[in-house]
């Protein structure tokens, strides 16, 4: 099934399904020094807000990068996942020995789970995808109603300015002839729901959310892939420094393509 295919589908649930069967979830985050460095920007903020020992929620935890890597530093982590072909690669890379709870369901629902009891939550995919105001809010609120007292929380989404350039990275026609609002510059929320820095506050805000840091994850490492995958383990080392010097610049928090918001209930 190809992603014209996937569009026509009106049941969001079956259509995000299907989504992940075209996108590999199981290497997005792991494929090449480039791709890596979404996942260590992201860890590198989720370890300098955890306690030393707690429990942490991985809310669309994808094919289980972050939940395993939490889990093997100690962290009793439940892992909730919607999709079928996410929770095979997720399956595919546990040991007996991981101290997780991978579930399959639905970030808008978590009533599986107590009132304040995880330290953090983890929201790395719903919002991807939650197209309805009411589904947004809903997902913030169950996220914070699991979550303890002064915990964190961690939201991530995908940033429409940089994906712009992005696709016109891949595509030399796409200024011409991408789905975008010619005006505005707003993409097609189809296969994933695009945000503005502005918006993604606006969510969060509006969702009770105080927010301590707005990052950029990846910043311009997809553009810079081939450069980026060809540096030797120093220059690599330094390059990261240099991202982490940057990713929460207010006038370069708009150029990647995913943004973490880091919040306190």
């Amino acid at each position: 099934m190809d992603l014209q295919e996937i569009y026509q589908i009106k049941d969001e649930t079956q259509q995000i399904e299907k989504t992940y069967e075209v996108f590999q979830e199981d290497t997005r985050l792991n494929r090449s020094r480039a791709a890596r460095v979404e996942f260590l920007t992201n860890v590198r903020y989720i370890e300098q807000e955890l306690p030393p020992k707690g429990r942490i929620l991985d809310v669309g935890a994808g094919a289980g990068d972050y939940s395993l890597y939490f889990a093997r530093k100690g962290y009793e982590v439940c892992a909730l996942e919607l999709t079928q072909a996410n929770l095979r690669a997720f399956r595919r890379k546990l040991r007996p020995e991981d101290p997780i709870q991978l579930t399959q369901g639905n970030a808008i629902d978590l009533s599986r789970y107590a009132d304040e009891s995880f330290d953090a939550v983890l929201v790395f995919g719903p919002l991807y995808h939650l197209h309805r105001w009411e589904d947004q809010q809903k997902c913030i609120a169950e996220a914070k109603r699991v979550c303890k007292p002064g915990g964190r929380l961690f939201f991530a989404f995908i940033c429409n300015d940089m994906v712009v350039l992005t696709e016109f990275a891949y595509r030399p026609d796409f200024f011409a002839n991408g789905e975008y609002d010619k005006d505005t510059f707003k993409l097609g929320d189809f296969p994933f729901v695009f945000r503005t820095v502005a918006d993604c506050r606006s969510i969060l805000r509006a969702g009770g959310i105080h927010i301590l840091h707005e990052v950029a994850s990846d910043g311009a490492s997809e553009l810079m892939a081939d450069r980026i995958n060809a540096m030797n383990d120093a220059d690599y080392a330094q390059y990261l420094r240099y991202h982490q010097y940057l990713c929460e610049k207010p006038e370069f928090l708009g150029m990647s393509n995913h943004l973490l918001f880091v919040g306190e209930k």
